[in-house]
């Protein structure tokens, strides 16, 4: 009996050695209808700067990046309704309010914290600083000199709320002034008039932006009850549709891993605006000339077909030998 399973068992072992051998063949990363991931733009020049930079890494990873030029509300909006996948511009605490129903409810969940060191408040060319206007306070005392105006920037924008909020309420004595709602270029194209021929302005200013170099400017103080302390110091944050990174965790693991700093971003976006490079294109120059930043980024991700990722977006970004 023992003889017969020893013999048994040898020519089981003899079968399988005889068999070819099958490679294990790579699962998945994330699902086909992962595929496509539908992203935000707001047309602030830093948010496109990082939408770029995603948007370089998913086409090099086998995915489709969908960008859509939208409105902060209408952003927040669509993410709960499940028309968005992803958005890094969710500024806070400037953003709080318009957000703030949407975390609660759940329809919105938060990533990853992208950058910190960011700040977002009223600012004034350096001339005008050093004729008095320091504060918040200060405003109204030039308002003759300011044709009683405070530039901001796209319509429906957080800061412009806050500031036709002050306006509203006669906060700092500003009844008498008018927001002028423009684009963010529109904004900067009046502040380069202004300085130009050293007039008057108080506009929206935030860092990172080029503007903190194109421009001697300076931030006011007093503004910390309205837009946050420390020159409304921000934190930006990493947003997704409600389940997204459960949904698609290879592409939530990128979003997990995708932290950015202020001098990066400040090149990327300098690219763009002073040197007019399409956004994917300074993105991409400045990712090929930091490869120890994109390993980190790739970290444990993968592309579509579930290969490293970090070989295919080199190549696809030409890098690879």
């Amino acid at each position: 009996m023992n003889r017969n399973l020893k013999a048994l068992g040898a020519l089981v072992g003899a079968t399988f050695m005889m068999l070819p051998a099958v490679a294990p063949t790579a699962a998945a990363a994330d699902a086909e209808s992962c595929k496509t991931v539908r992203l935000s733009d707001v047309g602030w020049t830093d948010i496109t700067s990082t939408t770029a930079v995603i948007s370089n890494l998913l086409k090099g990873m086998g995915y489709d990046p969908n960008v859509k030029i939208l409105s902060v509300p209408v952003t927040f909006a669509s993410l709960a309704d499940n028309n968005l996948d992803v958005f890094l511009g969710n500024w806070m605490p400037a953003q709080a309010e318009p957000i703030k129903k949407y975390v609660d409810n759940g329809t919105i969940e938060r990533v990853q914290t992208n950058l910190e060191g960011a700040k977002y408040t009223l600012a004034v060319p350096k001339y005008l600083y050093d004729k008095g206007l320091h504060d918040f306070s200060d405003i109204h005392k030039f308002g003759k000199q300011l044709n009683y105006k405070i530039y901001g920037i796209e319509p429906g924008n957080d800061g412009n709320s806050l500031v036709l909020g002050m306006i509203k309420k006669n906060e700092f004595d500003l009844s008498k002034f008018k927001l002028v709602a423009s684009s963010e270029q529109g904004m900067l194209s009046q502040v380069a008039r202004a300085v130009k021929s050293k007039k008057p302005i108080v506009f929206l200013g935030w860092a990172p932006h080029p503007m903190n170099t194109d421009f001697k400017i300076e931030y006011l103080t007093g503004g910390d009850d309205t837009f946050g302390p420390n020159y409304g110091g921000a934190t930006v944050y990493t947003v997704t549709r409600k389940g997204y990174v459960k949904d698609c965790p290879n592409v939530g693991k990128l979003l997990k891993n995708l932290v950015f700093n202020v001098d990066m971003e400040n090149r990327i976006m300098a690219g763009i605006l002073d040197k007019k490079e399409k956004p994917q294109k300074s993105a991409s120059d400045w990712m090929k000339a930091h490869s120890d930043v994109l390993k980190t980024w790739l970290d444990g991700v993968e592309t579509l077909d579930g290969k490293p990722a970090l070989p295919a977006v080199e190549k696809s970004l030409g890098m690879a030998s």
